[in-house]
């Protein structure tokens, strides 16, 4: 092996961090399946590491689409490592989506990898940049619930707590991936049309990019958009998957077990 395919093979290895998350997801969801320990702390570690993960993915893609694409910095950078401490702002991309779902259930991934965009051309290749992380969002939980959509009323009763725990998490997958669409500078909606707006425009709107996240975010607060948001777009993308929403549900009252979900979204 000469030194650039050692040095190339370094830059994509895969990161202990993300190792341990998965052995979180694993454990915990054995735990669950098996009914054994506490039911409410193995659906919130099972919610969280998977979360995380699909974070991790989530920016891996933007950095893997950005190397096609014509920016070879990302390797060096760490990116490709699924390593979450790589990433350059973590507490917009980890900490506060983390927080996020916490306390009011809402799944909003920030921005995190920086991507070095004069080394990019051509419009197209910006606008799928952005849309890499929202599509694995959105595949990620369509996954889960083709999944869930096969198993059956004595299934989902007998190992409840294991299908609400992907049904909470694939619930959440979807949002994420629907409000990280939302074209508010600051997510990647925005990224996807801003090659294409003029100068001025992108001028004008990069100065709301610090707090776009925090706009949905409150903006979802709101209890008539709140009810809106969750009881019609992701009730609509749910309900036709077998009981993915009464089981996602179940999920979120068994996550929330410290009740700091204000404004709950299933009215518990």
């Amino acid at each position: 092996m000469t030194y650039h395919d050692a040095h190339a093979h370094a830059e994509r290895k895969i990161s202990v961090i993300f190792w341990v998350l998965l052995a979180v997801l694993a454990a915990s969801g054995w735990s669950l399946w098996a009914d054994q320990g506490n039911a409410r702390v193995g659906v919130f570690l099972f919610v969280v590491a998977g979360w995380l993960i699909s974070l991790c993915l989530h920016e891996y893609a933007h950095a893997r689409t950005a190397l096609q694409g014509g920016d070879i910095s990302v390797g060096t950078k760490g990116y490709l490592t699924l390593n979450p401490l790589k990433y350059t702002h973590p507490v917009y991309s980890f900490i506060m989506p983390l927080v996020f779902i916490i306390l009011g259930g809402i799944a909003l991934p920030g921005g995190a990898v920086f991507i070095e965009r004069g080394r990019i051309q051509g419009k197209w290749k910006h606008s799928l940049i952005s849309a890499a992380g929202p599509a694995v969002n959105l595949l990620f939980g369509l996954v889960l619930l083709i999944g869930l959509s096969t198993v059956s009323l004595p299934s989902a009763i007998g190992h409840l707590n294991f299908f609400s725990a992907i049904g909470y998490l694939a619930m959440l997958q979807i949002m994420a991936g629907i409000l990280n669409l939302v074209p508010m500078p600051g997510l990647d909606g925005y990224g996807i049309i801003e090659p294409w707006l003029s100068y001025a425009n992108r001028r004008a709107f990069g100065n709301l990019a610090p707090y776009g996240m925090m706009i949905v975010f409150l903006l979802l607060w709101n209890p008539t958009v709140n009810d809106w948001f969750f009881n019609t777009v992701i009730h609509s993308v749910l309900a036709p998957f077998g009981y993915s929403w009464e089981l996602a549900g179940t999920g979120s009252g068994l996550f929330h077990f410290f009740n700091l979900h204000l404004g709950s979204i299933f009215g518990s």
